[in-house]
């Protein structure tokens, strides 16, 4: 057993919702240019409708918009700076307590012969979530984007990731290919074998709407699929989420709580256990 190599596995997660509470935008940008998060919302949500648009680059537009109003042009480093300040759910990070989520499930992996990586895709913004403090514990980020000016100023959206891209992500992470631009590479047939990760070694954490043809789509490739809740939500919207499970979406449900021992913690290893012994890696028991 020490001498095989671990077998490649990723822990992926939708990040507003998933790993944060709430979305990375409305805990200061939105502030800082002089709106409500409703009225940021709403006003995005008017505008996608009247340009008959898609709305995670309408939203990205009207950030654009509000900071040249406001004074304030977006740049990396702002948008960085903003990312600094999310909200995160309980036991992502190591702490006085112990050690926090990624270590914690990473030694449980290379305990069962698997090297785990840990991936984002999201429709929030990759220059926030580049802010956040755990950011070095992933592999890759896939989520929405700028494109920059010589001076760095953010000009127009690069990237959004929606609820449907979401799914392409899956493909690219079993693929290996890390980007967001080669088509030719992901549209090209690559024996499952020679594949960078097998779907049957995949689990997705997601929280809502926005995550649930990945959810699904990872739930009949032979992956795992979790729906997760902000603890503190009321029971009419946990119940919205459990019935993703009676409608066979998802397979597991629990609330966002990554500290050790709570369920969602003992559902992740478990799947991890049983990733190992469909693989072949799980040690025998004395």
């Amino acid at each position: 057993m020490a001498d095989k190599p671990l077998l490649k596995t990723a822990l992926i997660y939708d990040f507003d919702g998933t790993l944060a509470r709430g979305n990375m935008q409305e805990v200061t940008f939105i502030p800082s240019v002089g709106m409500g998060i409703g009225d940021f919302w709403g006003e995005a949500d008017r505008l996608t409708k009247s340009a008959d648009g898609d709305n995670i680059l309408m939203y990205m537009q009207l950030m654009l918009q509000r900071a040249r109003e406001n004074g304030t042009p977006i740049t990396k480093k702002t948008l960085r700076e903003h990312g600094e300040d999310v909200k995160l759910f309980d036991g992502l990070k190591s702490d006085l307590t112990g050690p926090g989520w990624f270590d914690r499930i990473d030694a449980i992996g290379a305990k069962y012969g698997l090297d785990i990586d840990h991936y984002i895709i999201s429709a929030g913004l990759e220059e926030m979530i580049e802010g956040c403090p755990i950011r070095d514990a992933f592999h890759h980020v896939f989520a929405s984007k700028f494109a920059y000016d010589a001076q760095g100023v953010a000009i127009w959206p690069a990237v959004g990731v929606n609820y449907t891209t979401k799914t392409q992500y899956l493909f690219r992470i079993n693929k290996g290919v890390l980007n967001h631009w080669d088509h030719e590479r992901i549209n090209k047939f690559v024996p499952d074998d020679d594949r960078a990760v097998p779907f049957e070694r995949m689990i997705f954490l997601g929280d809502g709407d926005t995550d649930v043809p990945t959810m699904k789509m990872m739930h009949t490739k032979g992956g795992y699929s979790i729906a997760v809740y902000d603890p503190r939500n009321s029971e009419k919207d946990q119940k919205k989420i459990y019935s993703l499970i009676s409608e066979d979406r998802v397979n597991f449900v629990a609330a966002a709580d990554y500290r050790e021992g709570q369920p969602l913690d003992l559902i992740v290893k478990g799947l991890i256990g049983r990733i190992a012994i469909n693989a072949g890696t799980m040690p025998a028991v004395d």
